[in-house]
Parts: structure tokens; C-alpha cells; sequence
């Protein structure tokens, strides 16, 4: 926010006080059509779950829409309850709109489907959600100290499962038409035209995404369903005839489909999830409040999380599942620069109208299997993305991180590759090896407390001392002179960084300590950093001649300089000079993830075309670039063993 020079910005009887833009309230027609464009962004993935659950559970088309309703219905209410507000304490009060958690949906499956399936699963499912709902709702103000039990090893890996494991039921849809065929031939004639439908409909979605941007590549999937139907209407493979028997007005009632049934895996399978959404939520509502201008608090967080599990502990009493905030609807935020959170409540009061339009859910409920298939294959996929972002934060150098990533995905993946292990192992158990997500959350959970939060923590070794391996432990009771000794090879020429990155002991991980050199680096003067990089051996005399440090020689071994041909050791020397003419500095390069000598040259050359300021950070970045992957080989020669491992499975790709 931008204040006049010299003015004071405190507001005095001849100048009104300017209004939060949170709290501001747009004229209604804006509030409507604002609204309205909340609603289309977060339409697709709010109906796709419950066709999703729907189709898992083998439910009928009238059930169906039931599930539709019900779950658009509690959305609005729930997007009201954190954007407007409940009590003091209940409702984070921001543009955060509400909807039903892609975590929940495999997990919700396996229960109903342990309990019986079709509409008898559903009893046992809602009495789930709403002891987690009330559960979550109460520890709101204790889940900042849990938050150490979800560290971004636990939740990319979770997020990966999830993704992953809910491809099985895209591919369910997909292939659903040829099941049911009277002979093979019909049954392959079917499962080919609905692998065209979806991959079609998929295809539509990555165009989309591809040609727009903003608002329409938000929607895209909400295009892709419609641009799908519409061809398989015209081809007659879709009917709407259930539209026209639907009612024109219909309320979801309490517990509609008989009270709720309560197993102690079931709730615990949905405990976890809660869980799981609630570091989601967090992370949304500080998101949020970087984009409006507020400044998060704990009560921030706690009003958030009581909205979630109310809402949950509504939906399933309203037949619904559980919530969260949206992660699109925030992203919406940002693009339409509208941060009023009344336009969040208007858009949960158009969804509460579209709840009580049972034609409305019939018209989604027509949405063909296979066009649902590719659509949620997106969407599921998506998720698995973002998994592997948060995971390619984590340490995975670590073996207790290996560990926990690779044992968590590989009983998750067996328990969705051999669904009959459900079937074979005792009743209680069947929540865990009936679902994918369930048995590696939990796995990833307890191997993160084994790991980090039981007992000596003793890590996997870092470093070499002496001839001898050093762990974390040793490492942080070194003194300053052994600590320069180990890692003093990081850096050319100058141990400072070294010895600034002491004095931030103890390290908790060996990310804490690879973070620590590099917090060493970034807060030394300018002329420290400029002496630094001036230490480096410049780029071209490194390839072309060697240097008589064998350390700088290992740093480019990569790149195969004896290879280079004439050209292109022509290429590189005019490079080179031409950047020292210009900054006056050695041209500092970490060629790890180069793929060749041209590469090599073409982005040197475009350092060269940078500004004096952009460069010298640049140039400061590679030499940290360089410090990370001298500290890769510091932790492959402290562990041999499990570096050979590694390099013997990168010579099969």
C-alpha cells in the first residue's frame, strides 16, 4: 500500500477513514456477478467428488443427485461460516470459500465399501466425518503444536498417494462402459469409445490451459465437462432424461439416510484426513492474507480450522463430506484483485440456492462416466503434483525421509494394486487395506514419530571427519575448528561462511544445516559476497585449462570439457571475456543440471545481457549452487553404501 510522502495517514474529522477492502461491501449487482464467477471456478471440483464417492460406491442416479444437492447446499453454508462468520471464534474471516477435500475421497470409498456398499456404506461414512468434523473443531487452538507431526515429508507424501491412488477411480469411470457388454467385442467396442470420450474431454482441458490464461484456464474443467457431455449428447451417449423427472424444489433432510454407524477405523481413517486438511487450510488462509494485506495470526488459524470442522461435523448430518477452503477460489483472489469477503458469502448463498434445485443435480448427475473420467483424472493427477513439489522440499538425502517417502508409497500403491488384500485380512483391518490413502498415511505418520520424535535422534552421516563419519549429533558439538575442517571445503577461498554457519547450532536436519550456509552467505556485506565470487575460478578457464584445485575440476566433470570442440572453445572464450569486460568479476557457473557445451554458452550469454544488479545476485546463487552440490558429495562420501545403490539404479535409466 502506497502512502503520500510527508502526510499523515491517520484519519482526521475532515477525511473519512478508508474501509478494510475485506470488509468493504461491493454493490449488489457486482456482489452477484462476483459471485457468480466464485461459483463457476469451484463448480467443477465440488461436484466431482460426490460422482466420484457415488461411483465408487455403486450408488443409483436418484442417490446420486441427492449427494449433489446436499453437498452444494453445506457448501455454501460452510463458505459463510468462514467468510462471514460465527460468533467470535468460528470463521477466519476472509474471501476463503469452502469446499469438499479431494483427500477425503478415497478414504470415504474404502469406508463405504467395507460397510457394505451402495447406500447401507453411507451410514458408517457419515458417523465418520462427524466425529472428525467435531473433533477437528475442538482441537482447532492445539493444532499449531501438532503441526511438527505433519512436516512436508509426511504431507508431500500423502499428497502423492493421494493423487496417485485416486487414479484408479478415474480409470474405473473411463473403462465402465465396456464392463457390462453381453461378449468380449462389445465389451472392447465400449471400453474404446469411453478411452475416447475421456481422453477427449482431457485433451479439451490441456487446450484450455493452454491458449487462455486468468479466469478461463480456472474453469477449464468446468468447460471440459460441459464442451464433453454436449458431444456425447449429440452422439446420443448421454441423456438427460433424469433432469426432467427430478423435482423442481427439494431440501436435504438430517441424517436422510439413516442415522449414523460408528467404527473406530473408519473415524480414525478420517481423523487423519482432517489432519491432512488442516495443514491445507493453513497454508490457504496465509496465502490469503499475503494477497489482502493481513497479517495471520494462531487465532487466525484456530477460527479457521473451528469453521472447517464445523462444517464437517454439517455435512455429515446434512449427507455431505468433509471441508476445506479451496485452493482455486484463492487463486481467483489474486487474479481479480477483489478481496471483499462478502463476496465469498454471496457466493455460498448462490450455492445454498443451487442445493435446493434438484434439476440442477440432475443436470450434473447426466455428466457421462468416461467424460467425468478424464475430467477427474486432471484434477487427481493435480493433487499428485503438488505433492511432489512439497517432497522436492524434503531432504531426501536423509534416509529417515527416504524411508518414510519410499516405505508409505509402496504399501499405499500395494494395497490399491491388489484391492483383494482388503478381503483377506480380519474386519477391523479392512479400513487400512482397503485404502490406498489410509494405510499410507498412517504409515507415514507413525515412521515420522519413529524417526524424529522417539528416542536418540541420530541421523543418517553428513559428513567425514577424520576418516570417519559424523551424524548430526556430532556435528552440532564440534567445535568451530572441526566445523571449518569438515565443511571448509564448501567455498573458494574464504572460510567465513563456514564459520558464520557454525554459530547457528544446534541444526534440527540436515536441511537446517545446508539452509545455514546459505543464510551465512545472503546476510554478509556486499564487498564479502563480491570477494567471495571473486575466489571462484572463472567458468572458461576452468573448462579450457583446468585449475590446481581438484575440487573446482570435480565441480565440472559433468560437462565433459575435453569433448569440446574447437568452435566451441572459441564460443566460450568470447563469452567469457566479454562478461569480465562487463562486471569485472570471474564468470562463476555451477554446470550440474547443463546438458552440453551449448547450453553451456548460451547461458553465459544471457548473464552477459543482464544488468550489473541482477547479476551479482546471479552470480552469488551459483556460488551457493555450487556450496549444495559440494555438500551432496560431503553426505554420498559419509554414506558409500547407499550412494552405490543410487548410482547403480540412475545406469538402468
Amino acid at each position: 500500500m502506497a502512502f503520500a510522502t510527508g502526510q499523515s495517514t491517520h484519519p482526521t474529522p475532515s477525511s473519512p477513514t478508508v474501509q478494510d477492502p475485506v470488509d468493504a461491501v461491493p454493490p449488489v449487482a457486482k456482489l452477484t456477478v462476483l459471485g457468480i464467477q466464485h461459483v463457476l471456478a469451484f463448480y467443477a471440483g465440488a461436484v466431482v467428488v460426490p460422482l466420484v464417492i457415488a461411483s465408487g460406491l455403486g450408488l443409483d442416479a436418484e442417490t446420486t443427485i441427492h449427494l449433489i444437492n446436499a453437498d452444494l447446499f453445506t457448501c455454501g453454508i460452510a463458505s459463510i461460516i468462514q467468510s462471514a462468520g460465527l460468533g467470535s471464534k468460528i470463521g477466519v474471516r476472509l474471501p476463503l470459500l469452502q469446499g469438499v477435500t479431494f483427500t477425503a475421497v478415497s478414504p470415504l470409498i474404502a469406508i463405504g465399501l467395507s460397510a457394505g456398499g451402495g447406500v447401507e456404506g453411507l451410514a458408517t461414512m457419515y458417523g465418520a466425518i462427524i466425529v472428525a468434523g467435531l473433533l477437528t473443531f475442538f482441537a482447532a487452538p492445539y493444532f499449531a503444536k501438532l503441526l511438527r507431526f505433519f512436516p512436508p515429508v509426511v504431507t508431500g507424501t500423502l499428497l502423492t498417494i493421494m493423487g496417485t491412488t485416486l487414479l484408479a477411480v478415474s480409470a474405473m469411470d473411463i473403462v465402465r462402459w465396456g464392463s457390462d457388454a453381453a461378449n468380449a467385442e462389445a465389451a472392447a467396442a465400449g471400453t474404446l469409445k469411453g478411452l475416447t470420450y475421456a481422453l477427449g474431454t482431457l485433451a479439451l482441458i490441456v487446450l484450455i490451459q493452454r491458449i487462455f490464461k486468468g479466469f478461463m484456464a480456472t474453469i477449464s474443467v468446468l468447460v471440459g465437462l460441459i464442451i464433453g457431455t454436449f458431444v456425447a449428447w449429440m452422439l446420443g451417449d448421454a441423456s438427460f432424461a433424469g433432469v426432467g423427472e427430478a423435482a423442481a424444489f427439494g431440501l436435504t433432510t438430517p441424517f436422510f439416510f439413516g442415522w449414523p454407524a460408528f467404527s473406530a477405523t473408519a473415524i480414525l481413517s478420517m481423523v487423519i484426513v482432517m489432519a491432512i486438511t488442516a495443514v491445507e487450510t493453513t497454508g490457504d488462509v496465509f496465502a490469503t492474507g499475503e494477497i489482502v494485506g493481513r497479517r495471520i495470526t494462531p487465532q487466525h488459524i484456530a477460527n479457521a480450522l473451528r469453521a472447517d470442522g464445523l462444517s464437517t461435523a454439517l455435512g455429515g448430518v446434512l449427507n455431505s463430506f468433509p471441508y476445506t477452503c479451496f485452493a482455486q477460489n484463492v487463486g481467483l483472489v489474486r487474479l481479480s484483485g477483489v478481496k471483499s469477503r462478502w463476496v465469498i458469502t454471496m457466493a455460498g448463498a448462490i450455492m445454498i440456492v443451487l442445493g435446493l434445485l434438484p434439476k440442477a443435480g440432475a443436470i450434473v448427475a447426466s455428466i457421462p462416466g468416461p467424460v467425468l473420467g478424464g475430467a477427474s483424472l486432471a484434477m487427481f493427477a493435480s493433487v499428485a503434483v503438488v505433492g511432489i513439489q512439497t517432497l522436492s522440499k524434503v531432504d531426501l538425502h536423509d534416509n529417515r525421509n527416504a524411508a518414510i517417502v519410499s516405505t508409505s508409497i509402496g504399501l499405499a500403491l500395494l494395497v490399491t494394486l491388489r484391492p483383494e488384500l482388503g478381503s483377506m485380512v480380519p474386519s477391523w483391518a479392512q479400513v487400512f487395506f482397503g485404502s490406498g490413502v489410509t494405510m499410507g498415511a498412517t504409515i507415514a505418520i507413525i515412521l515420522n514419530i519413529v524417526f524424529f520424535h522417539i528416542g536418540r535422534q541420530k541421523g543418517e552421516d553428513v559428513a567425514v571427519l577424520d576418516g570417519k563419519p559424523v551424524d548430526l549429533e556430532q556435528i552440532n558439538a564440534m567445535s568451530r575448528e572441526d566445523f571449518v575442517t569438515t565443511f571448509g571445503g564448501m567455498f573458494a577461498g574464504d572460510t567465513w561462511p563456514v564459520e558464520n554457519a557454525w554459530l547457528h547450532r544446534p541444526f534440527a536436519s540436515t536441511t537446517d544445516l545446508r539452509q545455514a550456509f546459505h543464510e551465512a552467505v545472503l546476510a554478509a556485506s556486499p564487498s564479502l559476497q563480491e570477494s567471495l565470487i571473486g575466489n571462484y575460478v572463472d567458468i572458461v578457464e576452468l573448462v579450457t585449462h583446468g585449475s590446481e584445485d581438484p575440487q573446482a575440476n570435480l565441480d565440472i566433470a559433468s560437462l565433459a570439457a575435453g569433448d569440446m570442440s574447437a568452435e566451441e572453445r572459441e564460443a566460450l572464450e568470447a563469452v567469457g571475456q566479454a562478461y569480465r569486460q562487463k562486471f569485472g568479476r570471474p564468470l562463476v557457473m555451477c554446470v550440474t543440471n547443463l546438458t552440453g557445451h551449448e547450453q553451456l554458452v548460451y547461458q553465459a550469454w544471457r548473464r552477459v545481457d543482464s544488468s550489473s544488479a541482477r547479476e551479482a545476485r546471479v552470480a552469488l546463487g551459483e556460488v551457493l549452487d555450487i556450496a549444495d552440490e559440494r555438500f551432496n558429495m560431503l553426505v554420498a562420501d559419509a554414506n558409500p553404501i547407499r550412494t552405490a545403490w543410487i548410482r547403480k539404479f540412475d545406469q538402468l535409466d
